[in-house]
């Protein structure tokens, strides 16, 4: 198993370790609920160092990174970040990342499960004049969340964080250690990601905590319920190789008015035939619904949960799960297979938590 820059420091706070993606990763340390609490209420940091980073780097990488993503690169300013697919030619989603135009390189941050994956993928597909690099081994990854992020933060960096937009990125440093910090996060709420060199990691760590004596960490557990809250979509349950984005409602991330990209011919197919089934995010009359349940309407099957938990915040259960398309609007209603027992459920116009504070 890999261990983050941040492994010791984990150990350290006690908390309950298990292995993630093929790395030993912290699930919990105070608890699931009150830690996802602390993230909507206050200010909470994650280790994230699991996840990939990829450098394109070369005269070609903007054409290149909008070959393989499904977003438009080319629209993207230096230091803007935009969330982004890549295809099988089918349109299957190979995975969902985070593509930053930064002033010398293309910067991917991928799902931590899909690394090798997507970086032979890249290379597989590489064209143009481009050189790629995957650069996951030696970055580390924090992610600060919560409504008073920019307080905390304001004290370590000397930059006006008012300039700094939601999705956009700015390389600067904390303690002399240089960071690429952005405006982004999984979870809902204000925040900042913080991407450092590995070795230098556990001091940008050791800063946050001295700069906020409040501050608590919080575990992979408690991302995924901010998460679901949401309903952002995780990689292996919402969207996989068998799912294509127009069906996941994220057509808005594709640029099916760009230049040819990988997987487009099949997404003008699919569009031009119907979209067969939807996303949705529903909310359970009682129990809690898992991944794998199935969802009936009058008797019928008609789709499969594909994310479900309990809402810290909503206080009842709520999932996410492709359904026949017309049973994918607000307020339809539909049965969700519980234990053997048909439980009814109602789907809402995301997110399900309204009181984000991102920007």
């Amino acid at each position: 198993m890999k261990k983050t820059p941040f492994y010791s420091r984990h150990r350290a706070l006690g908390a309950q370790i298990v292995e993630f993606a093929g790395f030993l990763m912290p699930i919990r340390f105070e608890g699931v609920i009150p830690e996802h609490l602390t993230v909507r209420n206050r200010l909470g940091l994650f280790d994230v160092s699991h996840m990939g980073e990829i450098e394109i780097r070369g005269k070609d990488r903007i054409r290149f990174a909008n070959w393989i993503t499904t977003n438009d690169v080319s629209r993207l300013e230096i230091n803007q970040v935009q969330y982004s697919t890549m295809l099988y030619p089918d349109g299957g989603i190979v995975d969902d990342l985070l593509v930053y135009r930064l002033s010398d390189r293309i910067f991917l941050v991928v799902n931590a499960a899909n690394t090798d994956k997507d970086y032979e993928w890249i290379l597989s597909n590489k064209r143009f004049d481009v050189e790629i690099r995957n650069v996951s081994a030696q970055t580390g990854q924090l992610a600060l969340q919560g409504p008073i992020a920019q307080e905390v933060m304001a004290r370590l960096i000397d930059l006006d964080l008012d300039e700094l937009r939601y999705y956009w990125a700015v390389e600067t440093e904390i303690g002399g250690v240089p960071i690429l910090l952005s405006r982004t996060g999984y979870t809902g709420e204000d925040g900042f990601e913080i991407y450092s060199s590995a070795e230098e990691g556990e001091k940008i760590w050791d800063l946050l905590f001295e700069a906020d004596p409040e501050l608590k960490p919080i575990g992979l557990g408690a991302r995924d319920t901010l998460r679901l809250e949401m309903k952002y979509c995780l990689y292996g349950n919402d969207i996989t190789k068998e799912t294509n984005p127009l069906e996941a409602g994220l057509s808005w991330i594709v640029k099916l008015d760009k230049e040819d990209f990988i997987g487009k011919d099949a997404l003008l197919k699919i569009r031009s035939e119907g979209v067969k089934r939807r996303l949705v995010g529903f909310v359970m009359d009682e129990g809690i619904p898992r991944k794998g349940y199935r969802i009936y309407k009058d008797g019928e099957e008609i789709g499969v949960v594909t994310s479900g938990n309990y809402s810290p915040c909503l206080k009842k259960g709520i999932g996410m799960g492709y359904v026949r398309t017309g049973h994918h609007k607000p307020k339809s209603r539909f049965e969700v297979e519980v234990r053997g027992k048909l439980i009814g459920a109602e789907v809402i116009k995301p997110p399900f938590y309204k009181d984000f504070t991102h920007r």
